[in-house]
């Protein structure tokens, strides 16, 4: 039977991704130096430069034509044909595959294989159809591209009622240096490659391929920018890419959190901004996110203590876990540039940053294509390099008059707690912290705020914000780790196992594979499932039973991953053996003596909890009074003696 004649035009994106291959760059370079007519200068103009790296890179478009067949022995006798040689080059295909992951240079591409088959493993990959604000399920291609940009330009542009300031705030008016050639060689080697690109389609890839040529456009471009005081308007669009949270209706658009991806050269301009910034502000001590030197263990370490202290002196201890709503999404602009003047950042970088703010413009892309464009006016962009420490710098003047010393305040980025003596005195802490934040366009949000006790006493009530009762809680999820308020660790231990399995699940796939080798196994499951396991575990004590529940959970994982069972009569030991992997409680206890070593070296700091240092609060003693130095090593010298108390420790 007779065939219709059809074309079919196969076109193909640019494959960036291949630039990290020395031979890719050398080609890339080579018609690049071809398309500048021999020269090996960049233009000056951006707009030029992008487009003739654009046209490089992008590969001349193929097009092929299906025929139709004469007859039906004919198309039998060229499938079964094609089906050998696919079948044969699919073989082929693998047999390289597996070659290449067991070398240094293709084990980076294990775990985007692991990524792929843990995607293809799912039920659903994408969602094509949306329900609307009044939960009617929509299908067409145009109504569901409306109710992504209605719902996304509503988010992004709808400000919280606040407090219109009438105070102002001298500028600082000061000489501002030209960027440097190591400040761009800084900012290039902090980005990370293989990053989705935004809308110019150039990947910082090709800066690096570049190199020095790069730089020097780079740093010539920053300059007529930092100059100027306006950025190309190509700068000011973005994509924004609806990302599951994993929980809730997959149909609801609000159970999606928007992350922009924007060009990697206004990231690099971030970078070079945010650099600079940093030696200017000084952030208090009570903010731990995104700040050098700090982390979560910090914060966690100072919570689990404080609340040790104060069981061990059987004194009651109230802390109240503040949650903002859609924080990023809600900072006023107007607020923003006030708290930079008022941190002390010169005119000129307050004027460089409203350009960025300004004209903003973005797309949803959604399973269905790209929506129509609308401007973002409201909250800080998701997905910048900058917008982090400047929440932070917001943070930091909004709680200016409210926040106590560490660890009675503690602050990453939006998540805050809030810890006293007694509660009437957190409940007063909250109220300041409510009007404090509200006032200036943020909301506390009343659902999400927890309340939760610690050794605590028959009748001792409840907190209460603007009359609404907060809930109260036994445990708790702070920055990742559970704290309980009877000072167990035991639901820690079951979420640390928990986690542990569902990484193991998501790289099933490589794990489970009898053509990877056992070595390459081991790597992927010290890369990525322990660390899920071992995740805040050096705060916290650990007896023997507990240690034995992660080692459980552990030989399971790697009795799966190679392939035996017990009744196998294989030993623990040798399966270890194998995977080159360690026993769990050492590698705990070794994580212990870490933090340690890094807590001794940083003692002059007294990064953390100032009361740490004062003795445990008697029963009937006077309360404590929460000031003067003190650090966190007092607090790991007491763990260590503790270890001969009958706790046998990891």
């Amino acid at each position: 039977c007779k065939k219709k004649r059809s074309e079919i035009e196969i076109e193909k994106k640019t494959k960036w991704w291949k630039l990290k291959k020395e031979e890719c760059c050398e080609e890339f370079r080579q018609k690049l130096r071809q398309a500048l007519g021999g020269q090996v200068v960049l233009p000056d103009d951006w707009e030029t430069t992008a487009e003739v790296i654009r046209e490089t890179g992008r590969k001349p478009r193929r097009s092929g034509t299906w025929t139709g067949l004469k007859n039906r022995q004919e198309y039998k006798e060229s499938q079964c044909r094609v089906k050998r040689e696919v079948s044969k080059a699919k073989q082929k295909a693998y047999d390289e595959l597996y070659t290449s992951l067991d070398t240094r240079e293709g084990q980076k591409d294990l775990y985007r294989l692991a990524r792929q088959r843990d995607r293809d493993g799912k039920d659903v990959q994408q969602v094509r159809v949306i329900k609307d604000r009044d939960g009617r399920v929509l299908t067409s291609e145009e109504s569901v591209q409306r109710r992504w940009k209605e719902y996304f330009e509503e988010l992004m542009n709808e400000e919280n009622e606040r407090e219109k300031r009438v105070e102002g705030v001298n500028s600082v008016e000061q000489k501002v240096d030209k960027i440097r050639k190591d400040e761009v060689r800084k900012a290039l080697k902090r980005m990370k490659s293989g990053k989705a690109v935004g809308p110019d389609d150039i990947p910082v890839e090709v800066w690096k391929c570049l190199g020095e040529a790069a730089v020097e456009f780079l740093t010539s471009l920053f300059n007529r920018v930092l100059e100027s005081e306006r950025m190309p308007e190509e700068w000011r669009r973005s994509v924004l890419v609806p990302i599951f949270k994993n929980k809730g209706d997959v149909q609801s658009c609000s159970n999606y959190r928007g992350i922009k991806l924007m060009s990697h050269t206004v990231m690099l301009w971030e970078r070079v901004v945010e650099a600079r910034l940093r030696k200017v502000v000084e952030i208090c001590e009570q903010q731990y996110g995104f700040m050098p030197r700090k982390s979560t263990t910090d914060a966690i370490f100072a919570l689990r203590i404080l609340m040790e202290k104060y069981r061990d002196g059987q004194r009651e201890l109230h802390c109240v876990f503040v949650d903002l709503e859609k924080a990023y999404n809600r900072v006023p602009r107007e607020d923003l540039w006030y708290c930079m003047r008022k941190s002390g950042v010169a005119e000129k970088y307050v004027r460089v940053v409203q350009d960025m703010y300004k004209r903003s413009r973005t797309v949803v892309r959604c399973a269905v294509g790209q929506t129509e464009e609308f401007k973002v006016e409201v909250g800080l962009h998701q997905g910048s390099a900058l917008s982090p420490f400047l929440f932070a710098i917001v943070m930091d003047q909004l709680s200016e008059e409210v926040r106590q010393e560490s660890p009675w305040t503690m602050m990453l980025a939006d998540d805050i707690v809030i810890c006293s003596e007694s509660r009437e005195q957190v409940e007063e802490n909250l109220e300041r912290w409510r009007f404090a934040l509200e006032r200036r366009g943020m909301k506390v949000s009343r659902s999400k705020t927890e309340y939760m006790c610690v050794n605590e006493r028959e009748g001792s009530g409840t907190v209460r914000l603007q009359g609404e009762e907060v809930k109260k809680v036994q445990e708790f999820k702070y920055l990742g780790s559970t704290v309980q308020s009877n000072g167990e660790c035991g639901k820690e231990v079951k979420k640390r196992v928990q986690a542990g399995w569902n990484g193991w699940r998501k790289v099933s796939g490589v794990l489970c594979d009898q053509k990877i080798s056992v070595r390459i196994k081991g790597k992927v499951y010290r890369t990525v499932v322990r660390p899920a396991m071992l995740y805040g575990l050096e705060t916290v004590s650990l007896r023997k039973r507990q240690k034995s529940e992660l080692e459980v959970a552990e030989l399971k994982m790697l009795r799966f991953s190679l392939g035996v069972t017990r009744l196998d009569r294989i030993r623990n030991e040798y399966i270890r053996g194998t995977a080159h992997v360690g026993r769990l409680g050492d590698k705990v206890r070794e994580a212990r003596l870490r933090w340690f070593g890094h807590v001794q070296r940083r003692e002059r700091l007294a990064v953390n909890t100032p009361v740490l240092r004062k003795q445990n609060p008697a029963a009937a003693g006077p309360s404590l009074d929460a000031t003067g130095a003190g650090t966190i090593s007092v607090c790991l010298r007491m763990g260590r003696r503790r270890e001969t108390n009958g706790k046998e420790l990891a």
